[in-house]
């Protein structure tokens, strides 16, 4: 999340922002954050995930949205646009905004340098309290490497690590991707590594 607007906004207010400029913000408690463009690396793997989830999704129940299906947590309020959602349950969408679906099965980011600290930590808080969500899925820039959060029938999340070769099966929405097609045709950008 980079810049912030001057003052905090209702979500009725956000809303009409969204309208009037045609940007992308994400919103939480009143603060609006503009989405900027990713790297041409980002676009790839967005296309890339995109790919995967049409093929593997195939004929089957479960649909899918890119980045212009805005996500609404209700528990929190916060209002993103996550890089591909998946829902298996028929989608809903929040009481106050319509365009805000609230119970995505799969949610996938692709990691930028300028959001990846608030992608793994409080965006995934939100996104945890979305009760039919079962997979979070973080594509890095900088390696071959998927990590995929999965809820466990206790609520909690397990963490594991897909590298080549490797094929990541979520077996809620029958959808399998494979590592190496995710990154085909991928130039990997520079880790930014420590500050110095």
């Amino acid at each position: 999340m980079a810049e912030a607007a001057q003052k905090l906004l209702s979500y009725e207010e956000y809303l009409a922002l969204e309208r009037r400029t045609g940007v992308k913000h994400e919103f939480l408690d009143g603060a609006v954050v503009a989405m900027s463009g990713g790297s041409g690396t980002h676009a790839t793997l967005i296309r890339n995930a995109i790919t995967q989830v049409v093929l593997g999704l195939g004929a089957g129940p479960c649909q899918f949205f890119t980045s212009d299906r805005r996500i609404r947590v209700e528990d929190t309020g916060l209002a993103t646009y996550p890089d591909v959602s998946v829902f298996c349950e028929p989608l809903r969408t929040h009481p106050e905004d319509p365009q805000a679906a609230v119970n995505p099965t799969l949610l996938i980011e692709v990691l930028s340098p300028s959001t990846e600290g608030w992608d793994r930590g409080d965006k995934f808080k939100h996104y945890s309290r979305i009760p039919e969500l079962r997979d979070y899925v973080l594509v890095s820039q900088h390696e071959v490497l998927i990590e995929r959060f999965s809820r466990n029938p206790d609520g909690t999340w397990t963490l594991r690590r897909l590298g080549p070769g490797a094929v990541l099966k979520a077996a809620d929405c029958a959808l399998e991707i494979d590592v190496d097609a995710l990154y085909a045709g991928v130039e990997l950008t520079e880790s930014p590594g420590p500050p110095g």
